[in-house]
């Protein structure tokens, strides 16, 4: 049997051009070979359907002016949620020596330690003043009034709040009665002195 070239070109041109990228595979017809071919492909074309719709889905990208295209605002949604989990803005593990990681935890530990000792004496230092004000209002309350009046008496002075929020006034926690939920109308406009 013999072959001759015009029957090797005659062979070729059955075959569908081969497409250069991904968009190209999705929109080329469905052939008997690339049918057979799909089920051992793991590309696009072989999540496509293998008998083609009877209509033509609608195309759901637009050219804006300038040759942009406006994507559909579900696909523009999926990709950037699928940016977010690329490989790329995944930091890689740590992968560290022996020596470097006891270098990591020896300097992490003593941050901590550096920490805690900050912490404790901001705490130390509140307590002190609390303590001495506690002790100072306490020696008031022990302690008797100028002149004739009883014990007491300078601790209710130093205690009393006139003056502090305005005349006449109540503090702001006590301008409306404490509830769990908002009032039904957050501000009265029609509300009139």
């Amino acid at each position: 049997m013999s072959l001759s070239l015009s029957s090797f070109r005659g062979l070729a041109s059955r075959f569908p051009a081969r497409p250069t990228s991904v968009t190209a595979m999705a929109t080329t017809a469905a052939s008997p070979i690339t049918q057979c071919l799909r089920a051992l492909s793991t590309t696009a074309s072989a999540l496509a359907p293998l008998v083609p719709s009877k209509k033509p889905k609608k195309d759901t990208t637009k050219k804006a002016g300038r040759g942009a295209e406006v994507r559909d605002p579900k696909m523009i949604n999926m990709l950037s949620h699928f940016a977010v989990l690329s490989p790329k803005r995944i930091p890689p593990p740590l992968r560290m020596g022996r020596n470097r990681h006891l270098r990591h935890w020896t300097i992490h530990r003593a941050w901590l330690l550096f920490r805690r000792r900050e912490r404790e004496a901001r705490e130390r230092t509140l307590m002190r003043q609390y303590q001495s004000m506690n002790n100072a209002c306490e020696e008031l309350r022990l302690t008797a009034g100028p002149g004739t009046r009883d014990e007491g008496y300078l601790y209710r002075v130093a205690l009393e709040k006139k003056g502090i929020y305005g005349l006449y006034g109540v503090p702001i926690e006590y301008a409306r009665a404490q509830t769990d939920t908002p009032a039904k109308v957050a501000w009265d406009h029609d509300w009139k002195r």
